[in-house]
C-alpha cells in the first residue's frame, strides 16, 4: 500500500468525519453511562458508514448514489424519528449505582444505532466525491489501488476519534456523582431530541 493516498485519506477522514452533532453526543453519553467500549462502538459504527460512502463515491455507482439522494427526505425523517426516540429514552433514564465497566452491555446496539444514523445522511457521498476530485483520484475503475488506499485512510482517520473522545470523557466520568449523571442524561436527551426535530424539519424543507 502506497502511503501517500492512505495518509491523505486518513487526514481527510479525521477532519471531515469528526463525530460532532448527534454521533459525538451519543459517544459522550454512552461512555459516561455504558463504559468506554460502548463509546468506541458508537464511533466505529459511524466510521464504517464513512468508509462505505467514500467507497460508493469512488465506485461512481450512480444508481446507488442517486437512490440515496432521491430518498434523502425519507432517510432524514427516519433519522429524525430515531433521534427523538433515543433522546426521550435517555432523558427518562436514571443512572444506576453500577459502574459502566461493570454493566458492559449494549455494544452491538451502540454500534448499530450510530451506523444507521449515519446511513440517513447520504449527502456525505457528495463530500467524498469532492474529496476524490481535490486529491486527484479518479475512482475505482481507473485507480483501484489509490481509491482503496483512500477509503482505508478515511476509515482509520474517522475511527481515530474513538480513543480520543473516549479517553477524554473517561477521564472525568469517575468523578461524576449520580446527580451529575442524571443531569447529563437530561441535557444529552434534550439535545438529541432537538437534533431529531431539526432533522424532521429539514426533511420537509
Amino acid at each position: 500500500m502506497e502511503s501517500n493516498f492512505f495518509i491523505k485519506g486518513l487526514i481527510a477522514g479525521f477532519v471531515i468525519c469528526a463525530p460532532i452533532g448527534p454521533i459525538g453526543l451519543l459517544c459522550v453519553r454512552r461512555t459516561l453511562m455504558d463504559g468506554r467500549l460502548a463509546g468506541v462502538a458508537t464511533v466505529l459504527g459511524a466510521s464504517v458508514v464513512d468508509a462505505l460512502y467514500c467507497a460508493i463515491a469512488g465506485l461512481g455507482v450512480s444508481y446507488i448514489a442517486n437512490f440515496l439522494k432521491n430518498e434523502h427526505t425519507v432517510l432524514r425523517l427516519a433519522g429524525g424519528l430515531i433521534l427523538i426516540g433515543i433522546g426521550i429514552k435517555i432523558f427518562l433514564t436514571h443512572p444506576t449505582e453500577k459502574t459502566p465497566e461493570a454493566r458492559g452491555h449494549g455494544l452491538l446496539a451502540s454500534f448499530g444505532s450510530s451506523l444507521f444514523l449515519m446511513l440517513t445522511n447520504p449527502l456525505a457521498i457528495l463530500v467524498f466525491t469532492a474529496t476524490f476530485s481535490a486529491l486527484g483520484v479518479s475512482g475505482w475503475q481507473d485507480a483501484y489501488i489509490s481509491t482503496g488506499e483512500l477509503v482505508a485512510g478515511v476509515f482509520v482517520g474517522s475511527a481515530l476519534w474513538a480513543p480520543i473522545l473516549v479517553a477524554t470523557v473517561g477521564t472525568f466520568s469517575p468523578q461524576l456523582t449520580p446527580a451529575q449523571l442524571r443531569l447529563a442524561n437530561r441535557i444529552s436527551g434534550a439535545l438529541l431530541l432537538g437534533f431529531g426535530i431539526v432533522a424532521i424539519g429539514w426533511a420537509f424543507s
